[in-house]
C-alpha cells in the first residue's frame, strides 16, 4: 500500500459495498454483460417486414453503415484498452492502483470500451435490419448506462476530480451522449 499523503499512514481504497445486489466489485454485472453478448451473437435475425427485395436494394448502404460502425468500435476498443491497460479489469470497480485516465480516446468518451460494444451491435443491427438485435441493442444500452453510472460513483469516490471530467466529456458517443 502507498502512504496516504495527508495522514502518512497506509492509504486505504474506498470500501466496496458489502451486500450490494451486483457484488462488491460488480461481479454480477460482468456475468450479465457476457449473457447479453452471447444473446446478441446467438439471436437469429428477425424482422417480419423485411423482404429479400428490400435487403437487395439497401445492401450497399447497410454494408457501409456496418463498416463505419465496426471501424468506430475497433478504434474505441483498441485505444480505450491501450490507454488504461495497467488498470484494465472486467469488473466495474476500479483496481486499487488505478489512476484517472483522461487522455487519448478518453478525451472523447468516458467509457470507450462500452461504446465499442454498442457501436458494433448498432452496425450489425443496421446491417441485418433485425428487430431482435435492435431490441438487444436497446437492452445493452440501458445495461451499460446503468453499469457506467455505478462505475462512475466508485470512480468519483476514488478520484474526486472525476466529477469535473464527467462534466466535460460525454459518456458513450462523442459530442452527443
Amino acid at each position: 500500500m502507498t502512504p496516504d499523503p495527508i495522514s502518512g499512514g497506509p492509504k486505504t481504497p474506498p470500501a466496496a459495498p458489502e451486500r450490494a445486489w451486483h457484488g462488491p466489485r460488480g461481479e454480477l454485472l460482468v456475468a450479465i454483460q457476457f449473457a447479453l453478448l452471447f444473446a446478441f451473437v446467438l439471436a437469429p435475425p428477425w424482422n417480419p417486414w423485411v423482404s429479400p427485395a428490400l435487403l437487395d436494394a439497401t445492401g450497399a448502404a447497410r454494408l457501409g453503415v456496418l463498416v463505419i460502425c465496426v471501424l468506430i468500435a475497433l478504434g474505441l476498443g483498441a485505444f480505450g484498452s491501450l490507454h488504461i491497460r495497467r488498470y484494465l479489469t472486467p469488473l466495474p470497480y476500479p483496481v486499487d492502483h488505478s489512476r484517472l485516465v483522461t487522455g487519448g480516446v478518453y478525451r472523447m468518451v468516458r467509457h470507450p470500451l462500452y461504446s465499442s460494444q454498442l457501436f458494433a451491435a448498432l452496425g450489425w443491427g443496421c446491417y441485418t435490419l433485425s428487430l431482435s438485435h435492435l431490441a438487444l441493442l436497446v437492452i445493452g444500452f440501458l445495461f451499460f448506462d446503468s453499469k457506467a453510472r455505478l462505475e462512475e460513483g466508485w470512480l468519483t469516490e476514488r478520484h474526486p476530480e472525476y466529477t469535473a471530467y464527467a462534466a466535460k466529456v460525454k459518456k458513450f458517443v462523442p459530442w452527443v451522449y
